[in-house]
C-alpha cells in the first residue's frame, strides 16, 4: 500500500524514507538491524572495560548504558528536533575507532578521564556539524566514497573473526563456526534472491534466526546468563563521573574529526545504496550535529562515544529499505533491551560465527557502495591518484600497525590499527592540494579526442 504525501502527486512508498509499514513488517525488519549491531555495541565497552580491569558487574552495567544510549541516539538520528538528526534510517551504536585512544586515556586517568574528554568531543563534533556546509566542498564523492570504500574493506576481516567464531574463542576456525557462519550466509543470500516482500527484505533476520536456531540445537548456546540476568534496571547517569585532561581531549578531538567524515561516508552510503541519490547538506549537517551530541550524552550516561553504525548501512543498501520508522522500532528494541537486562542478555549469548554469516554480506556491501560512490566522479588520474594513495596506505598501515611503533605514543594510538584514519586524512588532504586544473585540462583533452568538442 502507499499514501500521498502532502500534496505531492507521487505515491509515497511504506518502504520511502516517510513511509511507515505496519508493525507486522517493521518489528522483525527492526530487528534485523539491533541484531546486526548488537555485538559491535557491547563488544566496545568489553574491551575498554577488561583492559582498565573493570568487574563483571560493572562490564554489565556498562553493556546496560551502551544499550540504552544507542537506542535514544537511533531515535534522534531518525526523528530529526530541530537541526540535530538526519532524519534518515541511521542506526548508533558505540564506536570502534575510539577504542585505542580510550583504553590508553583510562590507563592513565580512570574512566573518568575517557568520559571527561568524551563529553567535550562530543561538542566539538556538533559544532562540525553546524558548519559542515561550507565544509562540504572538502568532502565530495571521491573522498566520501573512498571513505565509505576503507569503512567496508576494513571491516572485513572483523566479519570474517566473527565468522569464524569470534577472536579469543577455543574453537576459532573450527568447522562447527564456520559451517554456522556458512549456513546463515547461504540463508540471507537465498531469501533475498528467490523470495518477494517481507520474506526477502528480512532475509538477514531470517538468516540469523536459522543460524541460532543451529547453534542451540549443536549445543553451542548457554543461556546460564540469561537466566541470572535481572527483569528491569535503570542505568544510573554519572555513575563515575568525569574529570577533564588536556591531553586525552586533544587526542579525543582528533578522532572526532575522522569520525565525522565517517559519518559523512554512511550517510552518503545509506542515500546512494538506498535511494539512488546524494545526501543533501541538511542530512549531512544534522547527522553530525546529532553524532557529536549523542556521545556528550553518552558519556552523561557513563556510555563511549557514539557514531553511525556501518553495518546497518550495508543493510540498507542490500533490502532497499529507508523507512525511518523501521528503525526507529529497532530503536526501541534497545531501549527494552537495556531496561530489560533478560532481553538484551538473549541477544548477547548468540555466538558471533552466527553475526559473522550476516557481517560479511553487509561490510561487503558498504565497499561496493563506495565504489559506486567514488564512480560519481571522473575517474580521471587525479582522483585515481587520490584513491590508490589513501587505500594504499590507509588498509596498508592499518593491516601493519607495527610499521608505526616509533611515532609518538599519542599519535600511534590515533593511526595505527585503523586504516580509516589514515585513508580519511589522506584522501582530504590530497583532494585539497592537487591542482583542479590539471583535471580540468584532461576532461577537455578527452571530450577533443571523441569529438564532443571543437579545439580551436
Amino acid at each position: 500500500m502507499s499514501d500521498i504525501k502532502n500534496n505531492d502527486p507521487k505515491p509515497v512508498s511504506k518502504y520511502d524514507v516517510d513511509g511507515k509499514p505496519p508493525l507486522k513488517e517493521a518489528i522483525p525488519l527492526g530487528l534485523q538491524h539491533v541484531l546486526a549491531m548488537f555485538a559491535g555495541n557491547v563488544t566496545v565497552p568489553l574491551i575498554i572495560a577488561g583492559a582498565l580491569g573493570l568487574t563483571v558487574g560493572e562490564k554489565a552495567f556498562l553493556i546496560q548504558c551502551a544499550m540504552l544510549v544507542a537506542g535514544i541516539a537511533t531515535l534522534i538520528q531518525t526523528n530529526r528536533i530541530g537541526s540535530i538528526g538526519a532524519n534518515l534510517p541511521i542506526v548508533m551504536g558505540t564506536s570502534f575507532g575510539f577504542v585505542p585512544t580510550s583504553i590508553a586515556i583510562g590507563k592513565q586517568f580512570g574512566l573518568s578521564g575517557i568520559l571527561g574528554a568524551a563529553f567535550v568531543g562530543g561538542f566539538f563534533e556538533a559544532v562540525i556539524g553546524y558548519f559542515l556546509k561550507p565544509l562540504r566542498k572538502y568532502f565530495p564523492p571521491i573522498v566520501t566514497g573512498t571513505v565509505l570504500l576503507t569503512i567496508g574493506l576494513s571491516l572485513l576481516p572483523t566479519g570474517i573473526k566473527y565468522f569464524a567464531g569470534g577472536v579469543g574463542a577455543p574453537d576459532f576456525g573450527s568447522l562447527q563456526n564456520l559451517a554456522l557462519g556458512s549456513l546463515v550466509l547461504v540463508t540471507i543470500i537465498f531469501f533475498n534472491q528467490y523470495f518477494k516482500g517481507i520474506l526477502r527484505m528480512a532475509a538477514i533476520l531470517i538468516g540469523i534466526i536459522v543460524g541460532y536456531t543451529a547453534a542451540i540445537f549443536m549445543g553451542k548456546v548457554d543461556f546460564t546468563s540469561v537466566v541470572n540476568a535481572s527483569w528491569f534496571s535503570i542505568p544510573t547517569p554519572m555513575k563515575y563521573g568525569m574529570t577533564f585532561h588536556g591531553s586525552a581531549i586533544i587526542a579525543m578531538l582528533i578522532l572526532y574529526i575522522v569520525t565525522a567524515v565517517e559519518t559523512v561516508g554512511d550517510i552518503s552510503g545509506i542515500t546512494v545504496g538506498g535511494a539512488g541519490r546524494e545526501a543533501t547538506d541538511k542530512e549531512l549537517s544534522g547527522g553530525v550535529i546529532a553524532d557529536g551530541l549523542a556521545s556528550s550524552f553518552a558519556a552523561i550516561f557513563n556510555a563511549f562515544p557514539n557514531t553511525s553504525f556501518s553495518q546497518n548501512v550495508g543493510i540498507v543498501s542490500l533490502t532497499g529499505i529507508m523507512s525511518r520508522y523501521v528503525v526507529s522500532v529497532g530503536a526501541v528494541f534497545l531501549i527494552i533491551a537495556a531496561l530489560v537486562p533478560k532481553f538484551g542478555a538473549v541477544l548477547a549469548v548468540m555466538p558471533q560465527s552466527v553475526l559473522g554469516g550476516a557481517a560479511v554480506v553487509m561490510f561487503a556491501i558498504i565497499a561496493t557502495s563506495g565504489i559506486v560512490l567514488v564512480a560519481k566522479d571522473n575517474l580521471n588520474q587525479r582522483n585515481l591518484l587520490i584513491v590508490a594513495v589513501a587505500l594504499g596506505l590507509g588498509l596498508g598501515l592499518g593491516s601493519v600497525p607495527e610499521a608505526l611503533q616509533h611515532l609518538p605514543q599519542s599519535l600511534n594510538l590515533i593511526f595505527s590499527g585503523s586504516g580509516m584514519v589514515v585513508s580519511c586524512l589522506i584522501a582530504l588532504v590530497l583532494n585539497i592540494i592537487l591542482p583542479k586544473e590539471k583535471q580540468a585540462v584532461a576532461e577537455k583533452s578527452e571530450a577533443i579526442a571523441t569529438g564532443k568538442v571543437v579545439s580551436a
